[in-house]
This record gives C-alpha cells, structure tokens and sequence, in this order.
C-alpha cells in the first residue's frame, strides 16, 4: 500500500513540474525577446533628502555641544522634539507614546516641558502651512528653551492729519 501511494506522490510531482516547465521556460525566453532600447536606470540625483542628512547630523552635534547633560544626546534630541512637535499638533496619544522612550532613555523630562514653553511663547511665528517651520522652532526652542520672544511688530499708527 505504501508503495502505491508513493508512486501517485509520485506521479503527482512530476505532472506538476511538467505542468510548470513550460511555462518557465516561456518567461525568460520572452524576456530575451524584448528588444526595446531602454536607458540604464541612472541613481536619482542629489536631491533635498540627500542634503538634510547632514543638517540632521549638524543639529544633533549643535545640540550635544550646546546642551550639557543627556537632554544633548542625539536620541534625546530626536525623541523630545518629535515628542513636543505632537504636542503642538495636538496628537497626545502618540507623544505620551514616544515620551515613554524618551524616559526609557534616561533623558530628562524637564526639558521637554521648558521646550513646550518656550513653543508655546513663540506661537506667532509658527506658520501653520509649513512644516519647516515648526521644526525649526522646536528645534530653536530645543537647543535654548530660555529663548525669549520677540516683541510683536508695534502696528503703524497713522499720523494725524489735518483737513482744512
């Protein structure tokens, strides 16, 4: 009996490997076939990306000369700006997510309060529509939390004038 059954496995083995031989050997035939002039593939040029992975390394050494202690350490840098970006945007489940790992990291939680402040000090000159701006004033509020703000612009007050 397990003689029989071994020959139907048997079998059934190499009606399946016939079934898919031709058709294998039909793909690469038909890929030699194609005989359409394509330029090689060029590596996309320098674009922003390549020229922000530097400006990143650059923050974070900014920020470990700048910065005495553990709030300079670059996976604090980078975990407590992310952090108080979401609490600007208002996205409290995922900052009180990566505050966990700023904490787990030993990195200090004062910090992000002071940063948060000083964000908040400097709300004006967040432009909602630009992403970078935001960055780079978490990043500023990041690096000098004590960063004062600046006065608002005094409105023009028209001079009076004289009808006559």
């Amino acid at each position: 009996m397990s003689h029989r059954v071994l020959s139907v496995a048997a079998g059934l083995c190499l009606a399946v490997w016939l079934a898919a031989a031709p058709s294998g050997a039909v793909i690469p035939s038909a890929l030699a076939q194609n005989t359409d002039a394509k330029p090689a593939e060029t590596p996309p040029a320098a674009g922003p990306d390549t020229a922000k992975e530097p400006q990143k390394v650059d923050e974070f050494a900014e920020a470990q000369r700048v910065l005495n202690g553990p709030a300079g350490n670059p996976e604090c840098v980078w975990l407590g700006r992310r952090v108080v970006s979401l609490l600007w945007r208002d996205d409290l489940d995922t900052a009180f997510r990566h505050l966990d790992l700023y904490d787990r990291f030993g990195c200090p939680s004062g910090h992000i309060q002071a940063t948060f402040r000083c964000l908040i000090l400097h709300a004006n000159m967040i432009d909602p529509k630009a992403a970078d701006s935001l960055n780079a004033r978490v990043h500023a509020c990041w690096i000098n939390p004590l960063l004062q703000p600046s006065p608002a612009p005094a409105a023009a007050v028209p001079s009076p004038t004289t009808t006559r």
